[in-house]
């Protein structure tokens, strides 16, 4: 069976993702994880996350893939015992001397390989089965082909890979860069994504006189990577051996984990029906934040530079949240997240194939007192919206934008 693995930030994401179909979530806790800018969770958070994705029977992984310096280790063993204890499915690791120690501490949790170790070859891979790693997230970097390879050479390991998001350009991770010039460690989860940055340069007896530098009179962003997208090739990461299906994205938006968990759980479930993939599907992922999409290294090294710009795109705007249905007045209660009017032409993604990518017309509004709303401005304003759609709580409302 093929897993849809979530990214998630914090409880609502969390949410948000199981209800549009991820079968696991990955989070990060307060330390050891590659996303300081994330909100993260707390030890009490996350015992509350593992109680919720348990009681639907889905599994929530902990990131502690930081690459380890000595003083990292201080607390450690009290941190491992703590994630065992709550019955954490598994731990993301890619330092060997943090495999080591959770080895001997934990009992119920598994362990799987972070892409950040840069498992590339079949010889790696059953080093790592050998440490103790049920899981390997594998190397960017690699072709069908090779994952295909690896599958047939190491038989059980679970093999994980990416099937979407951004991308860095040092794709495996183990990037410099970020701590070079800012002294703030990319794998020790502090990146400030420099390779995003513009750049120029100067003719060293001119230092005055810079040169911006540009490719093709297109732009300047000669490190910037484009987002990997394999929504069209589920069936193809599927017969080389790969299990679990990750999404990039613990600092992503609500909205994107949504979007892109609603669009893969439907292309993987076409899949295993032996359906084609819907159509629209490739359409819903230009619908969030995205950069030019590419297919990355899967089919031997297609162009992942993104010459352009660093900067995301989306053909839609995440309008509100639905909270719940009020049968008796006949409508939805929902959490305003961007300005719309009455008149206003809404699209709704939906868990509900009856509803996703139904269209309502906001023709009556009112605020929890009651009072007729016309223009919903106030940011997370709870609204009642006359509807027959009995949608769902955690559906999402959005409008078609020029620019986001």
């Amino acid at each position: 069976m093929i897993e849809l693995l979530a990214p998630c930030g914090d409880m609502n994401k969390l949410k948000t993702a199981i209800h549009f179909g991820a079968d696991a979530v990955y989070v990060g806790g307060n330390n050891y994880g590659l996303r300081r800018g994330a909100k993260n969770f707390t030890d009490e958070q996350l015992k509350e996350a593992v109680d919720y994705v348990h009681a639907l029977g889905k599994k929530l992984y902990v990131t502690c893939n930081i690459v380890a310096h000595n003083e990292d280790f201080n607390g450690l063993e009290d941190y491992l015992r703590h994630l065992d204890s709550i019955k954490v499915d598994a731990i993301i690791v890619a330092d060997p001397g943090i495999i080591m120690i959770a080895r001997k501490i934990l009992q119920h949790t598994e362990i799987h390989l972070s892409t950040q170790a840069n498992a590339t070859n079949k010889h790696s891979v059953k080093f790592w089965a050998e440490q103790g790693c049920t899981r390997i997230v594998l190397a960017r970097e690699l072709s069908i082909e090779e994952i295909t390879d690896i599958k047939r050479h190491i038989g059980e390991v679970e093999l994980e890979a990416f099937v979407h998001g951004a991308m860095c350009i040092a794709h495996s991770g183990r990037c410099l860069l970020s701590n070079h010039l800012t002294k703030r460690d990319g794998n020790r989860g502090a990146c400030v994504q420099a390779c995003r940055w513009e750049y120029q340069i100067h003719e060293v007896k001119r230092p005055a006189s810079p040169m911006t530098i540009s490719e093709d009179e297109r732009g300047t962003y000669i490190m910037n990577s484009r987002d990997l997208n394999m929504i069209k090739h589920v069936g193809d990461l599927a017969r080389a051996g790969v299990t679990s299906f990750k999404v990039e994205g613990r600092m992503k938006s609500q909205y994107y984990v949504g979007t892109v968990i609603a669009a893969y759980r439907k292309a993987i479930d076409a899949f295993n029906d032996g359906r084609e993939m819907p159509t629209e599907l490739d359409r819903e992922l230009v619908k969030t934040s995205h950069r030019d999409y590419t297919t990355g290294f899967y089919y031997d090294g297609e162009d992942t530079v993104n010459l352009d710009s660093s900067q995301a795109t989306c053909d839609y705007d995440f309008i509100a949240e639905v909270i719940t249905y009020d049968e008796e007045k006949g409508g939805i209660i929902v959490e305003q997240r961007n300005r719309f009017k009455i008149g206003d032409t809404l699209e709704i993604l939906s868990a509900d194939e009856k509803y996703f990518n139904s269209e309502i017309t906001i023709e009556i509004m009112a605020d929890e007192q009651g009072v007729e709303v016309d223009d919903a401005k106030l940011v997370q304003q709870k609204l009642f919206i006359k509807t027959d759609l009995r949608l769902q709580e955690h559906d999402i409302l959005r409008k078609k934008v020029v620019e986001c």
